[in-house]
């Protein structure tokens, strides 16, 4: 799941994609904009990536669906 982080006074957010579950993400930065701490997530290569609740100016957690990879139909074309 792709996870974006915008950050006051800064002009480029933090993106990442995570394991994690969107419920899980959703609640850890709501945590720390509402307690005002610092919020603590792991991508999916095991970094962390810790951001203060009061520098979030936005956040956008995305869907957990799967894409297909590649270019050409999984359908086979032989009638």
């Amino acid at each position: 799941m792709e996870v974006e982080i915008g950050i006051r006074n800064c002009a480029r957010p933090v993106s990442f994609s995570t394991n994690d579950s969107k419920d899980s993400v959703s609640a850890a930065i709501k945590e720390a904009l509402d307690k005002g701490t610092s919020t603590d997530l792991v991508d999916d290569k095991g970094r962390r990536i810790i951001v203060p609740g009061s520098a979030i100016g936005y956040a956008i957690v995305g869907s957990e669906t799967q894409r297909p990879v590649g270019f050409g139909s999984l359908e086979s074309s032989n009638n």
